[in-house]
C-alpha cells in the first residue's frame, strides 16, 4: 500500500563544468596558486579554487586516484616534487551564527571531453559554514603527472565538473493525524417511516378498524404487500377509495400490522408470550391474509418459542393454535403444538377439556386424526 510522504528538507544545487586550456601553463602557478571560479548557489556567494598542481595538501590526501600508486614513491625518490589536481569550496557569504550554519557538500570529477571515457569517480567534501572565507577540506582527484596517459588531457585542455549542493531547512511540517472514519451509525430509515405513520402527512387513505381510525399511505402499504397493491391499483373496488373499512380484525392488531409494514418491527411481540399470545395469533392470520410472509414466520416463531412443556398458560391455546397452525400453513407451529399435546397424558386431558379443543374436533378434523395416530405410535412421554 502506497504511503504519503513529507520533505522535511529542501536543496539548492548547482552544477558546471570549468575548463583549463593550456594546463601546462597553469601548474607553473606554484604550489599555492589557484584558478577561483565565482558562484551563487542558495542565496550565498562561493568561491571554488582550482589548484592544477599543489603540493600544499601533501602526499596521498584524500586517496587520489593512480594507475599505478607506487609510482609516487619512485617519483620522490627521483627527485619528483608530488602535485596534485585539487579543488576547495570557500564561503564568501555574511556571518552567521554557530546554531544556524550554511552546510554545503562540494564534488568534482574529472570529464573526458571527447566523450570517449566515462567520468572519473566523484569525489565530494561536505561541512558547515558560518564565516566568511571558510574553506571545505580539499578534493584532490589526481597527481598531475598521471594525466596524460589517463585520457583526460586532451590537446592540453582539463574539463572537471563540480557541483555545489546547499541544504535548505524547510519550516517544521506539522502533519494531520490521520482521521478515524467513525463507524456507519445504525440505519434510521424505520425511525422516519414510523414518524410518518404517525404524523399522517401525506396519507391518501383512512382505515376504520373497530372504531378506530388510521391514516396510511396508499404506496408503503402496496409496496409491503401484494393484497394491498391488488386493492388500490389493481381491479377490485378499493383501488379509488379513500376511506376502507374492516370489519374482520381488531384495532390492536391492524396497529400492529401498519407499525410492520412502515418499520419491519413488531414491538408488541417483545413481551412474553403469555402476555401477547392471543396479539400473535390474530398477527399471524392478518400477515397471511395480506401476503406478508416475513411478519407470518415472526409471529410463527414467537408462538413455537412459548410452546414448553409445563407450561400451564399454554395448555388453554395449544388447540387452537393448533388450528391456527392448520389453517395458515404453519408447519412448524403445527409440529411444535402436536409434540406439546401428546407429551404427557396430563397435558392431553387438559388440552382434551379446553374450548379450543372443540374448536379443533369441528374444523380441523384432519388434525385430529394426526393427534390420534400420533398417540397411536406411542409418541406421549409418560402418563
Amino acid at each position: 500500500m502506497a504511503s504519503s510522504s513529507t520533505n522535511l528538507t529542501g536543496a539548492a544545487r548547482a552544477v558546471e563544468l570549468l575548463k583549463i586550456d593550456a594546463y601546462s601553463a597553469s601548474t607553473t602557478m606554484g604550489r599555492d596558486g589557484c584558478i577561483k571560479s565565482r558562484w551563487n548557489v542558495g542565496g550565498c556567494d562561493w568561491d571554488i579554487h582550482l589548484y592544477p598542481a599543489t603540493s600544499k595538501f601533501g602526499i596521498g590526501y584524500g586517496e587520489p586516484l593512480f594507475p599505478n600508486p607506487e609510482l609516487i614513491f619512485e617519483r620522490l625518490e627521483w627527485g619528483h616534487s608530488t602535485r596534485w589536481v585539487a579543488l576547495d569550496l570557500v564561503f564568501l557569504g555574511e556571518p552567521r551564527p554557530r546554531s544556524d550554519p550554511i552546510r554545503a557538500t562540494f564534488a568534482c570529477r574529472l570529464v573526458d571531453q571527447s566523450g570517449v571515457l566515462q567520468p572519473s569517480q566523484e569525489r565530494s567534501v561536505s561541512r558547515e559554514f558560518n564565516r566568511p572565507c571558510a574553506c571545505s577540506a580539499p578534493v584532490v582527484l589526481m597527481e598531475r603527472y598521471d594525466l596524460p596517459e589517463s585520457g583526460y588531457l586532451i590537446g592540453d585542455s582539463l574539463a572537471v565538473e563540480c557541483s555545489i549542493t546547499v541544504l535548505k531547512e524547510l519550516p517544521v511540517p506539522t502533519i494531520p493525524a490521520i482521521k478515524v472514519i467513525p463507524p456507519l451509525p445504525p440505519t434510521n430509515l424505520h425511525q422516519h417511516f414510523s414518524e410518518l405513520l404517525q404524523s399522517g402527512t401525506g396519507a391518501d387513505v383512512l382505515f376504520i378498524v373497530s372504531g378506530e381510525s388510521f391514516a396510511a399511505h396508499k404506496l408503503i402499504l402496496s409496496a409491503r404487500s401484494p393484497v394491498f397493491m391488488a386493492e388500490f391499483f389493481g381491479e377490485m373496488k378499493e383501488n379509488s377509495s379513500w376511506l376502507v373499512e374492516l370489519e374482520y380484525m381488531e384495532a390492536a392488531v391492524f396497529k400492529a400490522l401498519l407499525h410492520f409494514i412502515y418499520t419491519d418491527t413488531v414491538p408488541e411481540l417483545d413481551q412474553e408470550l403469555e402476555a401477547v399470545v392471543t396479539l400473535a395469533q390474530h398477527l399471524l392470520a392478518a400477515a397471511d391474509r395480506y401476503g406478508m410472509e416475513r411478519l407470518k414466520l415472526i409471529c410463527e416463531i414467537k408462538l413455537c418459542g412459548g410452546i414448553i412443556v409445563d407450561a400451564s398458560p399454554i395448555v388453554d391455546t395449544a388447540a387452537t393454535t393448533l388450528v391456527l397452525a392448520e389453517q395458515h400453513n404453519c408447519s412448524q407451529l403445527k409440529a411444535k403444538c402436536v409434540e406439546f399435546i401428546v407429551s404427557t397424558l396430563a397435558i392431553l386431558n387438559a388440552v382434551f377439556a379446553t374450548e379450543g379443543y372443540e374448536h379443533l374436533a369441528a374444523s380441523c378434523p384432519l388434525v385430529l386424526a394426526d393427534l390420534v395416530k400420533s398417540l397411536s405410535m406411542g409418541e406421549s412421554v409418560d402418563a
